[in-house]
Order: C-alpha cells, then structure tokens, then sequence
C-alpha cells in the first residue's frame, strides 16, 4: 500500500446498478472514464485492492435512497463494512419522504449497523437541506453524536442545482443546529467562495472535496485549505466516478505541505466522523 493512506470521505459501492437505478449519474461516469463500473460491480475484495493500489487506508460507504426506491440500501453497505471493518466506513441515508420511519431507520443504521455520519443529498430529493423535513433528522444526528452530509454546487445530473447552494440554504441549518456537525461535499463550484464563507463562519461546517480530480480543485479552495480553512477540508473521490488512483496521484502534485496533506487526507476526517 502506498503511504498515503487517505480517509476518502465520499464513496459509494460500485453495485453494476448504477445505470438502472441512478440514470442521471451514467453520463458523468462516461465523462470520468469509468463507465465499465456502471454495470459491474466491485466485490468488497476488489475494492479494497483499488484501495491498496491507490494508498486509501479507509473508504466511507453511502447508501442511496432515492423519492421513488432504494438504489443502495443500509445493509447494503453493512454487508462491506462487516467484511473489512478496518478499511470501510458506513455512512447511512433515509426515505427522506417519509420522517417517523426516517428518524427510527437512521438510528437503527448507526446503532445496529455501525454508521458513522448521514449523507442526504438534496439534488436528488429536489428539497434544498433547509426544508423541514430535514430537521427532525438532524436532531437525532446531534443525538447520535454524527455528522450530516450533503452536496453542495451544480448538479452533474441535468437537474436544477438551485437546491446545491451554499447561501441560504446550508447557512441557515448551521445557524439553527450550530452543534451539528455538517460536511459539504463536490466543493461548491461555481458558488465555491460563498462555501468557504459558511465554513469560515460557522465552526461545525466543513468542505469535502469529492467529485473532482485533484487538478481541479478552485484556487479559492486551495489558498483556503493551505492557511486558515486547513482544519476544515477533507479529502474525497466520489468513487466509483472517479478512480481512486488518479485522485491522489493528483494531491501528490499539489505541492501540499506535509502538515497540510496530512489534516486534508486523513487527521480531519478522523476528527469529524470519531473514527
């Protein structure tokens, strides 16, 4: 394994059902070179030796849900985290539409199948993160001392991005839960620097930097994550999108110091999700 080893903070298994379940994602899988992962799978073994190839010491493993059905169950994802408990991260979702049973299967997700954090992501749900029926989840993530995770900037999907923007939206949750902890993932572009003033203003909001390879990455962001934001950007690939390897064969190239790099691909992540 190299000796990276990086916490990728925004992963989701490569299930070969992506281009049945998730349509609106098949073309950014074909714009990333990654189509072949649309349908076929990766076994838990096999994703752990793309993670040994590319030095990623943990992987964090989301469910789907989406309004119609499941794309991507809880126990979906137990099934990896259960067969490699040191190398996969479990990271629940919800049938946001429905709250009570939103509320119970959340809580049995962390409790009973070990998840680390709830990821919601609004694009898909066509609710920006403020809408109510996001708030009885975000007390019970309080609760189980967890964070929430999101998406924030347009949508690759060709979906309106309206619900992606930092400003009011993810301000407004942070100003009414300031103790949860929240991740916002896919950077923010284009409202990128609208992103860095929630995170700079609120102490509990951070920035993952998931869906964009590493030479990429907004200036903004990284003149941030250098200076005063280097305790509040994480590291993240969006895999299977995108190839673990190239991502941070990428961040190797960002001319990181190695307090920096350390804090953006493992410490601050370790810190938010208490791995």
């Amino acid at each position: 394994m190299s000796t990276l080893a990086a916490i990728d903070a925004w992963a989701q298994p490569a299930n070969g059902r992506t281009r049945e379940l998730l349509p609106e994602v098949a073309r950014l899988f074909e714009k990333s070179g990654s189509a072949h992962l649309l349908d076929h799978g990766l076994t838990p073994e096999q994703t752990v030796a793309e993670m040994d190839q590319a030095g990623v010491e943990k992987l964090m493993l989301a469910a789907w849900c989406r309004p119609e059905r499941w794309v991507c169950s809880n126990d979906e994802v137990a099934e990896f985290t259960r067969a490699f408990p040191e190398r996969f991260v479990g990271v629940a979702t919800v049938d946001l539409s429905k709250p009570l049973a939103a509320v119970r299967e959340l809580e049995r997700a962390v409790t009973e199948l070990g998840c680390k954090a709830l990821r919601i992501v609004p694009w898909l749900w066509q609710l920006p993160p403020n809408h109510r029926l996001y708030y009885p989840l975000y007390v019970k993530c309080i609760e189980l001392d967890v964070p929430f995770c999101t998406q924030v900037g347009h949508t690759g999907p060709l979906l309106p991005s309206e619900t992606g923007r930092p400003l009011p939206y993810l301000d407004e949750v942070a100003l009414d839960f300031p103790e949860l902890r929240i991740v916002a993932g896919h950077i923010g572009h284009p409202w990128t620097e609208e992103m860095l003033g929630v995170a700079w203003k609120h102490d509990n909001v951070y920035i993952d930097t998931s869906a964009y390879l590493p030479r990429y990455y907004p200036a903004p962001l990284l003149q941030y994550m250098q200076s005063y934001g280097q305790d509040k950007v994480l590291f993240g690939s969006n895999f299977p999108q995108l190839s673990l390897a190239r991502c941070l064969s990428q961040v190797a190239e960002l001319g990181l110091s190695e307090e920096v790099r350390g804090k953006f691909l493992h410490e601050n992540a370790r810190r938010v999700f208490k791995l």
